[in-house]
């Protein structure tokens, strides 16, 4: 999905972290500590940062795991002013006894069928619930979001620093759509979604972003105050 800044209120890019070791051995990392990035995510993560140059971040929160840290390093260079947050509330879904298992083992147990088919169900051996991941994850970004927005004013940009099944529940929540579906979202390594959360509903604007992010820049001239109609779809479809 592709859109320039058409309304009056922050802009939330959530970041998956780029390739990491883990990511590469099909090894499902969880919270393992040290989990940093491979080579190919560490250029993941530098190309990332030169598709973000032109956009005004004010803020970058992440997840307090390596490999979301390591993604956010070449992202701070070009922006010495800012200093990283970090936020349980976008660490890695809790997996407990699946933590460090090999994926493709996963996926012949019992469970994994569920975790494909009803995940608002799911309830990780040793670790969290899914939904209880979603609901943390999207106050996390709500509350950071009301913040960037009352310190900066509308057409602030923030960045979110998270991982793949976090992201994928926060657009489910922003879609109003059931975590059920939330399989159905794709999230790539060092991809950009973005979301906006006007008064009325939230917006999604882009999904698994891997291209030009130019559409992200705040218009020139001076800001206007939110209006009431900013809440409000475009009927017939946004003229770019």
């Amino acid at each position: 999905m592709a859109g320039g800044l058409r309304f009056s209120v922050a802009t939330v890019v959530l970041i998956r972290h780029a390739r990491s070791s883990a990511n590469a051995t099909n090894v499902l990392a969880g919270r393992t500590p040290g989990v940093g990035l491979d080579e190919v995510g560490r250029q993941q993560a530098r190309e990332l940062a030169e598709r973000l140059r032109g956009i005004p971040l004010v803020a970058v929160v992440s997840s307090p795991l390596d490999r979301c840290l390591a993604t956010a390093e070449p992202l701070l260079a070009d922006r010495p002013g800012l200093t990283l947050g970090l936020d349980d509330g976008l660490a890695e879904c809790d997996y407990g006894d699946w933590t460090g298992q090999d994926l493709k083992a996963l996926s012949r147990t019992p469970l994994w069928k569920v975790v494909q088919a009803h995940p608002s169900g799911v309830t990780f051996p040793g670790g969290e619930t899914m939904r209880a991941m979603q609901h943390r994850a999207v106050d996390a970004v709500r509350a950071h979001d009301a913040t960037v927005e009352a310190a900066h004013g509308a057409h602030a940009v923030w960045a979110a620093i998270s991982h793949a099944d976090v992201i994928k529940s926060v657009v489910a929540d922003a879609l109003g759509v059931h975590l059920d579906e939330f399989q159905r979202i794709v999230v790539d390594p060092a991809s950009v979604t973005v979301v906006r959360y006007t008064p009325s509903r939230p917006f999604v604007v882009r999904v698994n972003e891997t291209g030009s992010l130019a559409g992200l820049r705040p218009p020139p001239g001076r800001r206007r105050r939110v209006r009431s109609t900013d809440g409000d779809a475009v009927v017939g479809g946004t003229t770019g």
